[in-house]
């Protein structure tokens, strides 16, 4: 069997980047809340990735290309 390498203690561990908190979706304008980019296949209640160059729906798949 392979063994699993280990990395020494105390190194970077690869990961999938940094965690979006519950403010990260939205947006105040004025005095409310507005939400960013939701999935017009889901509905309102399913937010879009915000990549570079596309806006991705983790739930159906679904992108929209700048």
């Amino acid at each position: 069997m392979a063994e699993k390498k280990e990395a020494p203690k105390g190194a970077a561990k690869s990961g999938k980047g940094k965690k979006r908190t519950k403010g990260s979706y939205y947006k105040v304008e004025g005095n409310s809340l507005k939400r960013k980019k939701s999935c017009p296949k889901c509905g309102a209640g399913v937010f879009m990735a915000e990549h570079k160059d596309r806006a991705h729906c983790g739930n159906c798949g679904y992108t929209e290309f700048r």
